[in-house]
């Protein structure tokens, strides 16, 4: 004899709360991870060094004399 079952109990599972907690744990395992990494990557940068070149004296201007 066959067992007819409902449809609704014949899911395996539903999302509800639980489903919505794991997502949101995922979510922020993710964000600490990006955060981790992003401060790991500004701990190993190499200093930026920056050269100014000296900058060059005004050129002389010779007063024109004119006609």
């Amino acid at each position: 004899m066959t067992k007819i079952v409902p449809e609704d109990k014949a899911r395996q599972g539903h999302w509800g709360w639980h489903g919505l907690r794991i997502l949101v744990a995922g979510l922020l395992l993710a964000f600490i991870a990006w955060g981790a990494v992003e401060i790991y990557g500004e701990l190993i940068k190499p200093p930026t060094t920056q050269q100014t070149l000296p900058e060059a004296p005004p050129a002389a201007q010779k007063p024109v004399q004119g006609g």
